[in-house]
């Protein structure tokens, strides 16, 4: 087998890319960067309004007959443990043969598989036949990149999606997604006086977390905690809610919370801060085995100028209450799968409204349209009102096709094993390709990344070296 390059520029281009900002809906910065990189090797590129970008290279001298092939990979990261997204850096480290960040995610997903698309597109020595490197935007919080593209914006029709987290596997299918926010409106009343007791309720410590591929690892929702800590509050006494953020992302399982509330001196105090207690109690008790460092603190707190009326703190109760969260159906076809469920990202109280984004996902998309409707519905009960963000199909690539098997075949060949072949419980933008490409055929891989979408988002260093080379070898007999 002929010598291939190291990943060692794979390794180089990912610190670039982490220098640069690139949370969704801001990802200018990085699109500069990729049209920047085109300029300085002189290939054709073409950025649309999305900011999606494709970077073409022509085959390798000898291979221009070949079928053309797509590497798709995309720009935007989730930002978790960043106060300034725009600003903050992320500081990468390695220990124990795993790539980390210090507080931050680490934008392992997806920056390697682009970082490994860019360094293909480098280096002259890699034989391939006419590509395409094709990198979407805002693929973690909405879609909207792969959902805008033209049907002309590319021409290949064999795509390798570098955007996969399990190292062992081939995702041949993804569920799809409803991405809603929901809106309460709100009226902000100036704040009692008299003998009140203003508590700040936090919550963290949680492990957060993918809200599709770890959506069943029984990991503590710090909005169900936050639920759980108000309505045993509004059964007993009389309460304020003054302001309530809850959660980091909307495709992240929630960590943390923060609540200010104000309720009469006396019992009603006594109450709230015991409630720190029965709270630790109960998260040590139902998810201490899967999320151990998930806490509860209840501290007193300067009161603040206003407050939200009750109508809308009890819409909130009401809707939290009914709509499901977590898992709502395990497969019957794809043992151990998850088939359909339901996730609370994020909760905001903003200037007149409280904003609730839910994340619903399934493989059956009439049961997650039927579920993201009952879900408006209930808010609707309430006073609220909907909007879909995202509304992405599912993917059932053909199991039997031949690219699928040269990929496995390749596998074989250079580390020794077939990857499996899975469904992932979270949107790929395959579902959109599908759609608007039509005969694309599309197989996913990626390095092993661990605790995506959190701060203890991993890399393990040699599954990035083993990835890459199957990517070369796939390259070079697609040629």
């Amino acid at each position: 087998m002929t010598p291939r390059p190291s990943s060692e520029r794979v390794f180089s281009i990912f610190k670039e890319l982490n220098n640069i900002p690139r949370p969704s809906h801001h990802e200018e910065r990085i699109a500069d960067y990729l049209c920047q990189f085109a300029e300085r090797l002189h290939l054709e590129y073409q950025r649309d309004a999305e900011n999606c970008v494709v970077i073409r290279k022509a085959a390798t001298p000898g291979h221009e007959g070949a079928e053309p092939v797509v590497l798709l990979n995309h720009m935007d990261m989730v930002c978790v443990g960043m106060n300034d997204p725009l600003n903050d850096p992320i500081v990468a480290y390695t220990e124990d043969g795993w790539m980390k960040a210090r507080g931050t995610s680490l934008g392992a997903d997806n920056g390697i598989g682009l970082s490994m698309a860019l360094a293909v597109l480098e280096d002259d020595s890699i034989v391939h036949g006419p590509m395409e490197v094709m990198t979407t935007t805002n693929e973690e919080d909405g879609m909207s990149g792969a959902s805008q593209l033209a049907a002309d914006f590319i021409k290949g029709r064999k795509v390798i999606n570098l955007d996969s987290e399990d190292y062992d596997t081939i995702t041949t299918g993804a569920a799809g997604a409803y991405l809603q926010e929901h809106r309460i409106p709100i009226t902000r009343q100036p704040a009692p006086g008299g003998k009140r007791r203003w508590y700040r309720i936090t919550f963290e410590g949680g492990l957060g977390g993918h809200s599709g591929v770890d959506i069943n690892k029984g990991r503590a929702s710090a909005v169900i905690l936050v639920w759980a800590t108000l309505a045993a509050i509004y059964n007993e006494y009389d309460f304020d809610l003054a302001s309530l953020k809850v959660g980091e992302a909307n495709a992240s399982i929630a960590s943390s919370a923060e609540i200010i509330v104000c309720v009469p001196s006396g019992e009603a105090a006594e109450f709230v801060k015991a409630q720190q207690e029965m709270m630790n109690e109960w998260i040590k008790e139902e998810y201490g085995e899967n999320d151990p460092g998930m806490h509860c603190t209840i501290t007193k707190c300067e009161p603040l100028p206003t407050i939200i009326n009750k109508e809308a703190t009890e819409a909130l109760l009401t809707s939290l209450e009914q709509i499901p969260q977590g898992v709502v159906k395990m497969s019957e076809t794809m043992e151990g799968t998850v088939e359909t469920s339901n996730n609370v990202g994020r909760i905001l109280t903003e200037d007149d409204t409280l904003l609730v984004t839910t994340h619903t996902r399934s493989f059956i998309d009439a049961d997650m349209k039927a579920l993201a409707d009952d879900i408006k519905s209930v808010f609707a009960a309430c006073g609220g009102t909907s909007k879909t963000i995202m509304e992405a199909p599912a993917w059932q690539e053909n199991q039997q096709s031949d690219f699928l098997r040269l990929t496995s075949d390749v596998f074989n060949d250079i580390l020794g094993w077939r990857p499996r072949p899975v469904a992932m419980h979270f949107v790929l933008e395959a579902g959109f390709f599908v759609q608007k490409y039509p005969g694309i055929e599309m197989a996913s891989i990626g390095p092993r990344i661990v605790e995506p979408h959190s701060t203890s988002e991993r890399v393990e260093l040699k599954t990035i070296d083993d990835i890459w080379q199957v990517l070369l070898e796939l390259l070079w007999r697609m040629s």
